[in-house]
């Protein structure tokens, strides 16, 4: 186990980047409560990598963005290792937002000349597929484009929210060289596995 890596999630509000935490790291959400808007907390998780080891990740839940908050505030920028931008297939303007705070990101850091900053993008609420406004191949190409991966996940089944966790994490402590690895990583007591779409 190296040192912590700090992990900002971010998006929306009311995208349900909470239950996704709380959720994953707990198994405590219960779908269909109530919503209580986010300031900020902070959840500590040991992560297993799929190279097998554990490694300590800090998760900063942050205040979703809306019509009085536009902006992610700048000091998370400067803190994290990496970000997983989180939108709800559902609303089509929390994937605007993902898509502003990947620009500042890619803005602020080739202003520090920092190397390329580790990030995922998880479309929340794929259980209501009915209810979608945002495409899937769209949000792919566009993932494709900016080089991160993408996922759809539902808070109602816990193991499929492993992957993103599990894949970036493994990213972000990734020795200088590192031989390949087929395990799959897990955070405990988790069994990674990603959420399969239905698609009629």
């Amino acid at each position: 186990m190296g040192k912590i890596c700090r992990v900002v999630v971010c998006g929306g509000a009311g995208v349900g980047k909470t239950a996704l935490l709380e959720q994953t790291i707990y198994g405590t959400h219960t779908v269909g409560k109530p919503m209580v808007p986010t300031i900020e907390d902070i959840y500590v998780a040991h992560v297993e990598t799929n190279r097998g080891v554990k490694e300590q990740v800090r998760f900063y839940d942050t205040k979703g963005l809306d019509a009085t908050t536009i902006e992610l505030a700048k000091h998370y920028y400067s803190l994290a290792d990496g970000f997983i931008l989180v939108y709800s297939i559902t609303s089509q303007e929390s994937f605007r937002h993902c898509e502003a705070i990947k620009k500042e990101i890619d803005k602020l850091s080739k202003e520090k000349d920092k190397k390329e900053v580790c990030t995922v993008i998880i479309g929340n609420k794929a259980d209501l597929y009915r209810e979608r406004e945002v495409e899937f191949d769209v949000v792919s190409s566009w993932a494709h484009k900016e080089k991160i991966l993408l996922y759809e996940v539902t808070v109602a089944n816990r193991k499929g929210l492993m992957e993103p966790i599990v894949s970036l994490t493994s990213k972000l402590t990734q020795p200088t060289v590192a031989k390949p690895s087929h395990r799959n990583g897990w955070m405990e007591p988790i069994v990674s596995r990603i959420f399969t779409r239905d698609s009629t």
